[in-house]
Protein backbone atom coordinates (compact mmCIF):
# COMPACT_ATOMS: atom_id res chain seq x y z
CA UNK A 1 0.00 0.00 0.00
CA UNK A 2 1.50 3.39 -0.74
CA UNK A 3 2.48 4.95 2.49
CA UNK A 4 1.55 8.29 0.86
CA UNK A 5 -1.89 7.96 1.28
CA UNK A 6 -1.94 6.63 4.85
CA UNK A 7 -4.38 5.49 7.12
CA UNK A 8 -7.20 7.01 4.25
CA UNK A 9 -5.46 4.56 1.95
CA UNK A 10 -5.74 1.28 4.72
CA UNK A 11 -9.41 1.68 4.92
CA UNK A 12 -10.47 1.94 1.17
CA UNK A 13 -7.84 -1.11 0.47
CA UNK A 14 -9.02 -2.67 3.97
CA UNK A 15 -11.74 -5.43 2.04
CA UNK A 16 -8.84 -6.24 -0.31
CA UNK A 17 -6.38 -7.08 2.54
CA UNK A 18 -8.65 -8.73 4.59
CA UNK A 19 -9.95 -11.62 1.99
CA UNK A 20 -6.08 -12.32 1.82
CA UNK A 21 -5.54 -12.77 4.95
CA UNK A 22 -8.71 -16.39 5.17
CA UNK A 23 -6.22 -17.23 1.69
CA UNK A 24 -4.98 -19.80 3.49
CA UNK A 25 -7.45 -21.38 5.13
CA UNK A 26 -9.96 -24.77 4.77
CA UNK A 27 -12.32 -24.31 1.69
CA UNK A 28 -16.10 -24.15 4.03
CA UNK A 29 -19.50 -25.04 4.31
CA UNK A 30 -21.59 -22.78 6.49
CA UNK A 31 -21.71 -24.69 10.14
CA UNK A 32 -25.11 -25.94 10.97
CA UNK A 33 -24.37 -25.23 14.57
CA UNK A 34 -22.75 -22.49 16.97
CA UNK A 35 -20.38 -25.24 18.37
CA UNK A 36 -17.08 -24.01 18.97
CA UNK A 37 -14.58 -27.06 18.24
CA UNK A 38 -11.36 -26.81 20.01
CA UNK A 39 -7.95 -27.16 18.17
CA UNK A 40 -6.81 -30.59 17.95
CA UNK A 41 -3.64 -29.96 16.02
CA UNK A 42 -0.38 -29.32 17.57
CA UNK A 43 1.20 -26.54 15.69
CA UNK A 44 4.83 -27.03 15.21
CA UNK A 45 7.68 -25.06 17.10
CA UNK A 46 11.66 -24.70 16.51
CA UNK A 47 13.42 -24.44 13.60
CA UNK A 48 11.25 -25.83 10.27
CA UNK A 49 12.51 -25.84 6.54
CA UNK A 50 9.21 -24.15 4.93
CA UNK A 51 8.07 -25.97 1.36
CA UNK A 52 11.59 -25.44 -0.18
CA UNK A 53 11.21 -22.93 -4.21
CA UNK A 54 9.69 -23.68 -7.11
CA UNK A 55 11.64 -22.56 -10.21
CA UNK A 56 10.24 -21.55 -13.91
CA UNK A 57 12.71 -21.64 -16.70
CA UNK A 58 12.84 -19.87 -19.86
CA UNK A 59 14.30 -21.48 -22.61
CA UNK A 60 17.45 -18.89 -22.54
CA UNK A 61 18.49 -20.02 -19.26
CA UNK A 62 16.98 -17.43 -16.73
CA UNK A 63 15.16 -18.99 -13.66
CA UNK A 64 12.48 -17.20 -11.88
CA UNK A 65 12.43 -18.81 -8.04
CA UNK A 66 9.07 -19.21 -6.37
CA UNK A 67 8.29 -18.87 -2.78
CA UNK A 68 4.87 -19.97 -2.58
CA UNK A 69 3.70 -17.75 0.76
CA UNK A 70 1.46 -19.31 3.51
CA UNK A 71 -0.72 -17.04 6.24
CA UNK A 72 -1.38 -18.20 8.85
CA UNK A 73 1.88 -19.60 10.26
CA UNK A 74 2.68 -21.51 13.76
CA UNK A 75 3.74 -18.45 16.00
CA UNK A 76 6.64 -20.49 17.64
CA UNK A 77 8.38 -21.85 14.53
CA UNK A 78 12.06 -20.25 12.78
CA UNK A 79 12.02 -20.33 9.51
CA UNK A 80 15.18 -22.07 8.00
CA UNK A 81 15.52 -20.42 4.79
CA UNK A 82 18.84 -21.27 3.28
CA UNK A 83 18.01 -21.62 0.08
CA UNK A 84 15.73 -18.64 -0.02
CA UNK A 85 18.86 -16.67 1.43
CA UNK A 86 21.05 -18.10 -1.10
CA UNK A 87 18.64 -16.83 -4.07
CA UNK A 88 18.69 -13.83 -2.36
CA UNK A 89 22.00 -13.18 -2.73
CA UNK A 90 22.55 -13.50 -6.37
CA UNK A 91 19.21 -12.30 -7.56
CA UNK A 92 19.33 -9.83 -10.05
CA UNK A 93 15.68 -8.51 -9.20
CA UNK A 94 13.33 -9.40 -6.28
CA UNK A 95 9.08 -9.40 -7.48
CA UNK A 96 7.03 -8.56 -4.46
CA UNK A 97 3.50 -10.31 -4.14
CA UNK A 98 0.72 -9.21 -6.57
CA UNK A 99 -1.76 -7.17 -5.02
CA UNK A 100 -3.95 -3.84 -5.40
CA UNK A 101 -2.00 -0.40 -3.97
CA UNK A 102 -3.67 2.48 -3.51
CA UNK A 103 -2.24 6.14 -3.54
CA UNK A 104 -3.08 9.79 -3.46
CA UNK A 105 -0.71 12.35 -3.40
CA UNK A 106 -1.93 14.38 -0.20
CA UNK A 107 1.34 14.85 1.60
CA UNK A 108 1.93 14.70 5.75
CA UNK A 109 -0.87 17.56 6.05
CA UNK A 110 -3.23 15.90 4.04
CA UNK A 111 -3.08 12.28 6.08
CA UNK A 112 -3.11 14.37 9.11
CA UNK A 113 -6.53 16.33 8.25
CA UNK A 114 -8.11 12.91 6.96
CA UNK A 115 -7.05 10.86 9.28
CA UNK A 116 -10.58 11.30 11.55
CA UNK A 117 -12.58 10.31 8.62
CA UNK A 118 -10.31 7.36 7.67
CA UNK A 119 -11.51 6.03 11.17
CA UNK A 120 -14.94 6.63 11.55
CA UNK A 121 -15.01 5.31 7.99
CA UNK A 122 -14.15 1.89 9.70
CA UNK A 123 -17.61 2.27 12.03
CA UNK A 124 -20.78 1.36 10.76
CA UNK A 125 -22.64 4.71 9.36
CA UNK A 126 -24.94 6.32 12.27
CA UNK A 127 -23.31 4.90 14.85
CA UNK A 128 -25.14 1.44 13.91
CA UNK A 129 -23.84 -1.81 16.83
CA UNK A 130 -23.57 -4.94 15.65
CA UNK A 131 -26.38 -6.24 17.29
CA UNK A 132 -28.76 -3.79 15.47
CA UNK A 133 -27.10 -4.99 11.74
CA UNK A 134 -26.77 -9.05 11.90
CA UNK A 135 -29.55 -11.58 12.02
CA UNK A 136 -30.03 -12.29 15.68
CA UNK A 137 -28.86 -15.94 14.68
CA UNK A 138 -25.68 -14.69 13.51
CA UNK A 139 -25.09 -12.19 16.58
CA UNK A 140 -25.09 -14.80 18.98
CA UNK A 141 -22.19 -16.67 17.16
CA UNK A 142 -20.00 -13.53 17.10
CA UNK A 143 -20.73 -12.63 20.56
CA UNK A 144 -19.80 -15.81 22.07
CA UNK A 145 -16.26 -16.16 20.04
CA UNK A 146 -15.80 -12.61 20.50
CA UNK A 147 -16.33 -13.26 24.54
CA UNK A 148 -13.78 -16.63 23.95
CA UNK A 149 -11.47 -14.71 22.06
CA UNK A 150 -11.48 -11.00 22.33
CA UNK A 151 -13.31 -10.61 25.69
CA UNK A 152 -14.64 -6.86 26.47
CA UNK A 153 -14.04 -4.54 23.61
CA UNK A 154 -17.07 -2.32 22.88
CA UNK A 155 -15.18 -0.52 20.31
CA UNK A 156 -15.89 -3.77 18.34
CA UNK A 157 -19.19 -3.18 18.33
CA UNK A 158 -19.07 -0.14 16.06
CA UNK A 159 -16.94 -1.51 13.65
CA UNK A 160 -18.20 -2.73 10.03
CA UNK A 161 -18.48 -6.24 10.27
CA UNK A 162 -16.52 -7.34 7.85
CA UNK A 163 -13.50 -5.26 9.84
CA UNK A 164 -14.66 -6.19 13.03
CA UNK A 165 -14.77 -10.42 12.01
CA UNK A 166 -11.44 -10.36 10.75
CA UNK A 167 -9.82 -8.84 14.21
CA UNK A 168 -11.58 -11.73 16.02
CA UNK A 169 -10.18 -14.43 13.30
CA UNK A 170 -6.39 -12.47 13.76
CA UNK A 171 -7.73 -13.09 17.86
CA UNK A 172 -8.67 -16.26 17.35
CA UNK A 173 -5.65 -17.58 15.33
CA UNK A 174 -3.43 -15.79 18.20
CA UNK A 175 -5.30 -17.84 20.95
CA UNK A 176 -4.24 -20.76 18.88
CA UNK A 177 -0.69 -20.90 18.48
CA UNK A 178 -1.02 -19.37 15.00
CA UNK A 179 0.51 -15.76 13.41
CA UNK A 180 0.23 -13.81 10.57
CA UNK A 181 2.90 -12.34 9.82
CA UNK A 182 6.69 -11.68 11.23
CA UNK A 183 8.40 -15.25 9.99
CA UNK A 184 8.85 -14.82 6.24
CA UNK A 185 8.77 -11.20 5.55
CA UNK A 186 12.13 -10.13 7.82
CA UNK A 187 13.95 -12.92 5.73
CA UNK A 188 13.30 -11.08 2.61
CA UNK A 189 13.91 -7.99 3.99
CA UNK A 190 17.15 -8.41 5.79
CA UNK A 191 18.98 -10.17 2.59
CA UNK A 192 17.67 -7.23 0.64
CA UNK A 193 18.54 -4.97 3.08
CA UNK A 194 21.98 -6.09 3.07
CA UNK A 195 22.39 -6.25 -0.66
CA UNK A 196 20.96 -2.40 -0.80
CA UNK A 197 18.14 -3.75 -3.16
CA UNK A 198 14.26 -2.55 -3.05
CA UNK A 199 11.42 -5.18 -3.87
CA UNK A 200 10.32 -4.62 -7.55
CA UNK A 201 6.29 -3.70 -6.98
CA UNK A 202 4.02 -5.81 -8.77
CA UNK A 203 0.56 -4.75 -7.17
CA UNK A 204 -2.08 -3.21 -9.39
CA UNK A 205 -1.61 0.80 -8.59
CA UNK A 206 -4.84 2.69 -8.51
CA UNK A 207 -4.46 6.59 -7.82
CA UNK A 208 -6.93 7.98 -5.80
CA UNK A 209 -8.10 11.34 -7.20
CA UNK A 210 -10.25 12.39 -4.47
CA UNK A 211 -9.58 10.78 -1.32
CA UNK A 212 -12.01 12.70 0.93
CA UNK A 213 -14.72 12.48 -1.66
CA UNK A 214 -13.96 8.52 -1.80
CA UNK A 215 -14.19 8.16 2.47
CA UNK A 216 -17.18 10.12 1.93
CA UNK A 217 -19.29 7.70 -0.75
CA UNK A 218 -17.12 4.77 1.75
CA UNK A 219 -18.74 5.86 5.14
CA UNK A 220 -22.29 6.30 3.37
CA UNK A 221 -22.08 2.62 2.35
CA UNK A 222 -24.84 0.27 4.15
CA UNK A 223 -25.11 -3.22 5.16
CA UNK A 224 -25.08 -5.91 1.85
CA UNK A 225 -25.79 -9.45 2.10
CA UNK A 226 -22.01 -9.87 0.87
CA UNK A 227 -21.70 -8.72 4.49
CA UNK A 228 -23.17 -11.52 6.32
CA UNK A 229 -21.97 -14.15 3.97
CA UNK A 230 -18.54 -12.93 5.09
CA UNK A 231 -19.04 -12.67 8.42
CA UNK A 232 -21.30 -16.13 8.51
CA UNK A 233 -17.86 -17.33 6.36
CA UNK A 234 -15.03 -15.97 8.62
CA UNK A 235 -17.14 -17.20 12.31
CA UNK A 236 -17.12 -20.85 10.55
CA UNK A 237 -13.64 -21.07 10.52
CA UNK A 238 -13.06 -19.63 13.76
CA UNK A 239 -15.92 -21.86 15.39
CA UNK A 240 -14.94 -25.24 13.64
CA UNK A 241 -12.20 -24.88 11.10
CA UNK A 242 -8.85 -23.63 13.24
CA UNK A 243 -7.41 -27.34 12.75
CA UNK A 244 -7.78 -27.65 9.44
CA UNK A 245 -5.88 -24.06 9.68
CA UNK A 246 -3.46 -25.09 11.38
CA UNK A 247 -2.84 -28.24 9.53
CA UNK A 248 -2.23 -26.35 6.12
CA UNK A 249 0.47 -24.04 8.69
CA UNK A 250 2.31 -27.04 10.15
CA UNK A 251 2.31 -28.14 6.12
CA UNK A 252 4.32 -25.43 5.04
CA UNK A 253 6.44 -25.38 8.31
CA UNK A 254 7.90 -28.84 7.48
CA UNK A 255 7.92 -28.80 3.64
CA UNK A 256 5.62 -31.11 3.12
CA UNK A 257 4.15 -30.03 -0.53
CA UNK A 258 2.07 -33.13 -1.05
CA UNK A 259 0.13 -32.50 1.71
CA UNK A 260 -0.27 -28.91 0.10
CA UNK A 261 -1.28 -29.99 -3.13
CA UNK A 262 -4.22 -32.66 -1.17
CA UNK A 263 -5.78 -29.69 0.87
CA UNK A 264 -8.78 -27.25 -0.69
CA UNK A 265 -7.99 -23.52 -0.85
CA UNK A 266 -10.28 -21.41 0.43
CA UNK A 267 -11.76 -20.00 -2.83
CA UNK A 268 -15.35 -20.08 -1.56
CA UNK A 269 -14.36 -17.80 1.32
CA UNK A 270 -11.69 -15.64 0.14
CA UNK A 271 -14.71 -14.75 -2.77
CA UNK A 272 -17.28 -14.03 -0.58
CA UNK A 273 -15.09 -11.36 1.86
CA UNK A 274 -13.99 -10.19 -1.37
CA UNK A 275 -17.60 -9.33 -2.87
CA UNK A 276 -18.49 -7.23 0.29
CA UNK A 277 -15.75 -4.90 -1.26
CA UNK A 278 -16.49 -4.91 -4.66
CA UNK A 279 -20.02 -4.64 -4.78
CA UNK A 280 -20.20 -1.70 -2.54
CA UNK A 281 -20.39 1.57 -4.91
CA UNK A 282 -17.03 3.14 -3.53
CA UNK A 283 -15.17 0.10 -5.12
CA UNK A 284 -16.97 0.48 -8.39
CA UNK A 285 -15.95 3.96 -8.37
CA UNK A 286 -12.49 3.53 -7.76
CA UNK A 287 -12.55 1.30 -10.75
CA UNK A 288 -12.27 -1.89 -8.77
CA UNK A 289 -13.28 -3.93 -11.43
CA UNK A 290 -12.01 -7.41 -12.49
CA UNK A 291 -9.56 -7.18 -9.61
CA UNK A 292 -8.42 -10.65 -9.66
CA UNK A 293 -7.97 -10.77 -13.81
CA UNK A 294 -5.60 -7.09 -13.12
CA UNK A 295 -4.09 -8.18 -10.25
CA UNK A 296 -2.84 -11.40 -12.29
CA UNK A 297 -1.66 -10.10 -15.10
CA UNK A 298 0.30 -7.36 -13.53
CA UNK A 299 2.33 -9.81 -11.73
CA UNK A 300 3.13 -11.75 -14.82
CA UNK A 301 4.28 -8.68 -16.84
CA UNK A 302 6.52 -7.85 -14.18
CA UNK A 303 7.81 -11.38 -14.54
CA UNK A 304 7.89 -11.32 -17.84
CA UNK A 305 10.42 -7.80 -17.68
CA UNK A 306 12.46 -9.39 -14.60
CA UNK A 307 13.52 -12.24 -16.69
CA UNK A 308 14.13 -10.57 -19.73
CA UNK A 309 16.98 -8.72 -17.94
CA UNK A 310 18.14 -11.03 -15.18
CA UNK A 311 18.99 -14.19 -15.09
CA UNK A 312 17.81 -14.83 -11.72
CA UNK A 313 14.59 -13.90 -10.04
CA UNK A 314 13.38 -14.30 -7.18
CA UNK A 315 9.45 -13.52 -6.35
CA UNK A 316 6.87 -14.40 -3.72
CA UNK A 317 3.16 -15.60 -4.06
CA UNK A 318 0.33 -17.10 -1.95
CA UNK A 319 1.13 -20.84 -2.35
CA UNK A 320 -3.06 -21.06 -3.33
CA UNK A 321 -2.30 -18.95 -6.27
CA UNK A 322 0.64 -21.07 -7.28
CA UNK A 323 -1.01 -24.67 -6.77
CA UNK A 324 -4.83 -23.75 -7.74
CA UNK A 325 -6.16 -24.86 -11.19
CA UNK A 326 -5.15 -22.16 -13.91
CA UNK A 327 -3.03 -20.59 -11.19
CA UNK A 328 0.59 -18.57 -11.30
CA UNK A 329 2.06 -22.09 -12.33
CA UNK A 330 -0.50 -22.97 -14.86
CA UNK A 331 -0.05 -19.28 -16.39
CA UNK A 332 3.64 -19.43 -16.53
CA UNK A 333 3.74 -22.44 -18.55
CA UNK A 334 1.25 -21.22 -20.89
CA UNK A 335 3.49 -18.68 -21.56
CA UNK A 336 6.68 -21.32 -22.60
CA UNK A 337 8.51 -21.47 -18.38
CA UNK A 338 9.71 -24.85 -17.17
CA UNK A 339 8.12 -25.33 -14.18
CA UNK A 340 10.01 -27.78 -11.35
CA UNK A 341 8.42 -28.04 -7.68
CA UNK A 342 10.43 -27.83 -4.61
CA UNK A 343 9.55 -31.87 -4.26
CA UNK A 344 11.62 -32.04 -7.70
CA UNK A 345 14.82 -31.11 -6.80
CA UNK A 346 16.45 -34.52 -7.45
CA UNK A 347 15.53 -34.67 -11.02
CA UNK A 348 17.88 -33.64 -13.75
CA UNK A 349 17.71 -30.48 -14.93
CA UNK A 350 17.75 -30.42 -18.53
CA UNK A 351 15.13 -28.64 -20.35
CA UNK A 352 12.44 -31.31 -20.36
CA UNK A 353 9.47 -30.29 -18.79
CA UNK A 354 9.39 -32.89 -15.55
CA UNK A 355 5.31 -31.72 -15.34
CA UNK A 356 3.62 -33.57 -17.97
CA UNK A 357 1.17 -34.97 -16.27
CA UNK A 358 0.49 -31.95 -15.14
CA UNK A 359 0.73 -31.97 -11.47
CA UNK A 360 1.82 -28.60 -10.19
Amino acid sequence: MDKRFGVCGVVLAFALVVPLAYAQTADLVPSATSEVRDLDTVVVTGVQPGPGLWRARRTDGHTLYILGTQSPLPAGMTWKADEVREVLARAGAVLGPPGVQMGADIGLFGRLTLAPSAFRAMRNPDGATLDELLPPDLYQRWASLKQRYVGRDRGMERKRPFIAVYQLYRAALEKNGLAEGGIVGPVIQDALKARGMEVTPTVVSIKVDDPRGALRTFRQETLKPEDLDCVRGTLDIIERDLPRVAARANAWAVGDIAALRAMDDAQAQVMACLSAWTASTTARELGLRDIQVRVGETWLAAVDKAMAEHDTVFASVSVDALLKPDGHLDSLRRRGYTVLAPDEADMVEDGTDPQDDGTP
